[in-house]
C-alpha cells in the first residue's frame, strides 16, 4: 500500500474508470471528473465503433479481479468473415483453436466500468468542465464556461485520461521541450446497424468480425448481445467513392447495391442511419513527455491516440495501467520515479501500435481480398502450426500476447520480408504446404534474413 493521496482523474471513459479503480484499491481517495453527462443516463449518438478486448486488456482486468464481470457482456469472435463483391464469404481464423477477441459495445462497457468504479468507492463528478490545470501544484480549474468564473480544486496528483483532445495535455503542451504531433487520416467513419432477427438471433455469424473489403473503403460489423451488429463504414471524406459523393438516397442505395449487395437483406434502415448519424474523423496523436514531475500524468488516448484498425486503442490504454501499477509496486511512494519509468516504458510501445494500426487498415480494406495475401496467410498458419516455437504470426503477437508492441512490430517486419521471398518460389500456389517451402523458411530464419 502506498501512502494515501488525493488524486483526480480527468475523463470517465474506459481507461479513466479502470485507472480510478486501481488507484482506489491502492488506498487513495479518487475523484473522476468529466465534462459530459453520465453515460448511464443517456443513449449513444451513433458515433461508436464496437470495441474488441484482447490479451492486454484482459490482463489489466484480471489483475484487479474484473475480467469475469466483463466477459459476461461480450461475445467471443474467433475469425474474420470476408464478404466478397460476388456475395461469397471466406473465413480467416485469428489464431489457434480457442483464441478469440471479444466484441463489446462501447456504451455498455463504459457504463459497467463506471458502476464497478463506484462500487469500489470512486467518486464521479459529471458535467464538470475542466478548463485549465496548474501543473506545479496539481490544481484543476473548473467552471461553467471557459471565460467565466473558475473554481480551484487542489489535488496531490492529476491523471489526464480525457481523450485525444485532452484538456490536461493542452496545458502540458505549453511547456518548452514538449513534443506533439497530430495527423488526421483521409478516411472517416459512420455508424450503421444490422438489427436482430424477430426472435432476437443474429442475422450473420455471431462469432465473426464481418468485413466487406473494397480497397479505399470498407464496411465492418461486430456482434452485440442483443442480436444486433454495430456496423462501421470506413471511407475517404472526399473523392469518387467517398462520404462527400453519397449525397442523396438514390446515390447511397445504388452505391450499396453495387459494392455491398449482400447487405440489402440485413441493413433495413440504411438510408435513415446514414443520413442521421454523423461522419466522424480518425486521428493519430503522439506526444512526449507524458508526465510533469510527480504531479501530473497522461494516460490512454490523451497520450497516444491511434486509429482503430487493430482494435487496440482500449487495449493499449489498459496496458498503460498495467505498467503504471507495476511501477507503483516497484517504487512505492517515489511518484517521480514511477512516472518516469511508466512513460519511458510505454512511449516506444505506443508509437509501435500506432504504426501497426495504420498499416492494418490496408490489410483489412484491400489485402484480405487479395489472392497473394491469402496465400501468404495460409503458408504462415501452416508453418506456425508445425513450428510454433519458430513462428508466431504478427496478429497473434499483438493480440494474443502481452509481449511489447515494439517487439511485435520488429519481428513482424522481419517475418514479412521472409514471406515475400517465399512467395516468389516457383509454383508456390501448388506447393505452399510442401517440405521444400518449410525448409526454405527454416533456412531464411536461420540466416536471419
Amino acid at each position: 500500500m502506498q501512502t494515501p493521496q488525493k488524486i483526480a482523474v480527468v475523463g470517465s471513459g474506459l481507461v479513466g474508470s479502470l485507472l480510478a479503480i486501481y488507484l482506489k484499491k491502492a488506498g487513495h481517495t479518487v475523484h473522476v471528473y468529466d465534462r459530459s453527462p453520465d453515460v448511464r443516463k443517456i443513449s449513444f449518438s451513433g458515433r461508436s465503433i464496437n470495441l474488441v478486448m484482447s490479451h492486454r486488456g484482459w490482463k489489466a482486468l484480471a489483475d484487479i479481479g474484473l475480467d469475469e464481470a466483463i466477459r459476461k457482456i461480450g461475445i467471443p469472435v474467433d475469425k474474420r468473415a470476408i464478404h466478397m463483391p460476388d456475395s461469397s464469404i471466406h473465413y480467416q481464423y485469428y489464431g489457434k483453436e480457442g483464441e478469440s477477441i471479444f466484441s463489446l459495445s462501447r456504451g455498455i462497457l463504459n457504463r459497467k466500468m463506471i458502476d464497478l468504479a463506484e462500487a469500489a468507492g470512486v467518486e464521479f463528478f459529471f458535467e464538470h468542465k475542466i478548463w485549465d490545470v496548474t501543473l506545479s501544484n496539481a490544481t484543476l480549474h473548473i467552471g461553467a464556461t471557459e471565460r467565466g468564473e473558475w473554481e480551484e480544486l487542489k489535488y496531490d496528483k492529476i491523471f489526464g485520461s480525457d481523450g485525444a483532445f485532452s484538456r490536461v495535455r493542452h496545458r502540458m503542451q505549453r511547456q518548452s521541450m514538449f513534443n506533439y504531433s497530430q495527423e488526421f487520416i483521409h478516411v472517416g467513419y459512420k455508424e450503421l446497424n444490422i438489427p436482430a432477427n424477430a426472435d432476437g438471433s443474429h442475422k450473420l455469424d455471431v462469432h465473426s468480425l464481418h468485413i466487406w473489403p473494397r480497397g479505399e473503403y470498407m464496411l465492418m460489423a461486430l456482434p452485440n448481445l442483443d442480436g444486433s451488429f454495430t456496423c462501421t463504414l470506413f471511407m475517404p471524406h472526399q473523392g469518387v467513392n467517398s462520404f462527400e459523393s453519397l449525397k442523396d438516397k438514390a446515390t447511397l442505395e445504388a452505391f450499396f447495391a453495387d459494392h455491398f449487395p449482400d447487405t440489402k437483406a440485413v441493413i433495413p434502415d440504411l438510408v435513415e442511419d446514414f443520413f442521421k448519424n454523423p461522419t466522424s474523423f480518425l486521428v493519430t496523436m503522439k506526444c512526449f513527455p507524458w508526465t510533469f514531475k510527480d504531479k501530473v500524468a497522461l494516460i490512454g488516448d490523451a497520450s497516444h491516440a491511434i486509429v482503430p484498425f487493430y482494435g487496440h486503442g482500449m487495449n493499449a490504454g489498459f496496458e498503460d495501467i498495467t505498467i503504471l501499477n507495476e511501477m507503483m509496486t516497484l517504487y512505492g511512494d517515489d511518484w517521480e520515479a514511477i512516472f518516469k519509468a511508466y512513460e519511458n516504458s510505454r512511449k516506444p510501445n505506443a508509437d509501435a501500435i500506432a504504426d501497426l494500426s495504420y498499416r492494418n487498415f490496408m490489410e483489412m480494406s484491400s489485402k484480405t481480398a487479395d489472392g497473394q495475401f491469402l496465400l501468404q496467410k495460409k503458408i504462415e498458419k501452416h508453418f506456425s502450426d508445425k513450428y510454433p516455437e519458430q513462428w508466431i504470426p504478427l496478429y497473434s503477437r499483438v493480440t494474443f500476447s502481452t509481449r511489447p508492441y515494439t517487439e511485435a512490430l520488429a519481428i513482424g517486419d522481419y517475418q514479412d520480408k521472409i514471406m515475400q521471398t517465399i512467395l516468389k518460389m516457383d509454383r508456390i500456389e501448388e506447393n505452399w504446404d510442401s517440405e521444400a517451402v518449410e525448409d526454405e523458411i527454416l533456412k531464411l530464419l536461420k540466416a536471419k534474413v
